[in-house]
């Protein structure tokens, strides 16, 4: 039986025929931010459909969370056709096995698809993917674009992020480079643009979200979703605020570099579930503090981490590693915990324990001590993303940001970065240092 792809005679609305033209001219690299109930997730499921029938490979469909992943593409059903979503895209006459346990599907020809999570994306190990879609890619761990890209390299791949914007974060650098790239194709569309809904339609959206959020909340919500904005206050943000003062006043420069006459290296480290590690490099200064670095990965283990870290570190004076509490604990699931491979590294007198301490006090010592750090804004760029987007966890019952947290990727960053704060606020400062003495050279030339 021949089936025809775009399957139910589905058609690319008006304004995603750019889009849809560069997929099918071999693009490779697309950046759509349209507005909510624009039919991203749609333009983005039929066009992997053609794909996977163009060239046998295997492709993903990334959502920011694996729960998300199987509630909003794999179970969901569109309104409209009362049909699932990827039974639109993809027919069951085109399919040799479906596999729900792993959200996977085989088709007849070979090709493999599977929809997961970016707070997951370790679990993609060895694959050989030949396109990705990171959908609500604003929202997504950015860690796994870092893992997959050599891979959709290697291969000649694509790769698709769509979304609606969150805040200035890694969402709007990757627009950007596509931008400034002639091979990408960047498209920001927002409520205004498509026709789908009237002025009146969206001054309704707008009040029923100030009437669910509240005034503040609401209207942010509502800039962000259907008016695209990234300048749109990212409420619930913990330190967003306090980082774009920090940019305003140019404390967030490549001119905030390492001093060689300065005092020692002190790191700051997070290490989270499933072996996710965070370092902020912090050098004191007068009257303050420069982050001069920044590492972050996952899935290697304690004596991987010290070594890496040995090398990052070069020979730059250490002053001290500041461990979290739990690292006396076989935290990387080896034979030896993580500070007794640190000290066999780096020597006991350069590995400290963070204090105990409650997240509202981390909190408020970030709060504190941020207008007084710079940061190196190459180097610590996607810390400085996830400190943008650590964010309290809304209660939708409630209407209210929680005391705690979200603990998605950016909270790793927001960690390892509170813990420096805690304790460098303890910290003596630095003595200033002296300036050389010029001298002259007197007596007959």
């Amino acid at each position: 039986m021949r089936v025809r792809l775009p399957a139910d005679g589905w058609e690319p609305r008006p304004y995603q025929l750019p889009a849809w033209r560069y997929l099918e001219k071999g693009g490779r690299h697309a950046e759509l931010i349209f507005h909510r109930r624009s039919g991203k997730d749609e333009i983005c499921l039929h066009w992997t459909a053609i794909a996977a029938f163009v060239r046998v490979a295997s492709y993903i469909y990334m959502l920011p969370e694996q729960s998300q992943a199987r509630k909003a593409i794999w179970t969901a059903i569109n309104p409209h056709t009362g049909k699932k979503r990827i039974d639109e895209a993809f027919p069951r006459d085109l399919r040799k096995r479906t596999v729900d346990n792993e959200m996977l599907i085989e088709f007849i020809n070979g090709s493999t698809w599977q929809v997961c999570g970016s707070d997951n994306f370790d679990s993609l190990v060895g694959g050989a993917w030949a396109g990705i879609v990171y959908s609500e890619w604003p929202l997504s761990n950015p860690n796994a674009r870092a893992y997959l890209r050599p891979i959709i390299a290697e291969n000649k791949g694509w790769q698709i992020f769509n979304g609606t914007p969150r805040g200035r974060n890694h969402a709007l650098t990757t627009l950007q480079a596509a931008r400034k790239d002639p091979t990408a194709f960047a498209q920001v569309l927002d409520a205004t643009q498509t026709g789908i809904f009237s002025k009146e339609a969206l001054a309704a959206e707008l009040s029923a979200y100030v009437a669910e959020f509240g005034e503040e909340y609401g209207t942010a919500k509502f800039e962000q979703e259907y008016l695209c904005s990234f300048d749109a206050a990212n409420l619930g943000s913990i330190l967003g605020r306090q980082v774009a003062i920090a940019e305003k006043q140019g404390r967030i420069s490549d001119s905030i570099e390492y001093d060689e006459r300065g005092a020692p290296l002190e790191l700051s480290m997070d290490i989270g579930r499933r072996d996710t590690t965070v370092a902020w490099f912090w050098q004191p200064t007068v009257g303050g503090y420069h982050i001069v670095d920044y590492d972050a990965g996952w899935g290697l283990d304690a004596e991987e981490w010290a070594m890496r870290l040995a090398r990052r570190i070069g020979a730059r004076p250490l002053g001290r590693i500041w461990l979290p509490h739990d690292a006396r604990a076989k935290t990387f699931a080896a034979k030896r915990s993580a500070v007794e491979v640190f000290i066999d590294v780096f020597g006991a007198d350069k590995i400290a324990i963070t204090p105990r301490s409650s997240i509202a006090d981390r909190i408020n010592a970030a709060r504190v001590l941020l207008p007084r750090v710079a940061f190196n804004e190459s180097a610590c760029a996607n810390g400085l993303d996830g400190l943008r987007a650590w964010s309290y966890a809304y209660d939708d019952e409630k209407k209210t940001f929680g005391a705690e947290p979200l603990h998605d990727w950016a909270s790793h960053d927001g960690d390892s970065f509170s813990y420096g704060c805690l304790i460098m606020q303890q910290a003596a400062p630095p003595p200033k240092p002296t300036e050389p003495m010029r001298g002259f050279t007197a007596g007959p030339q």
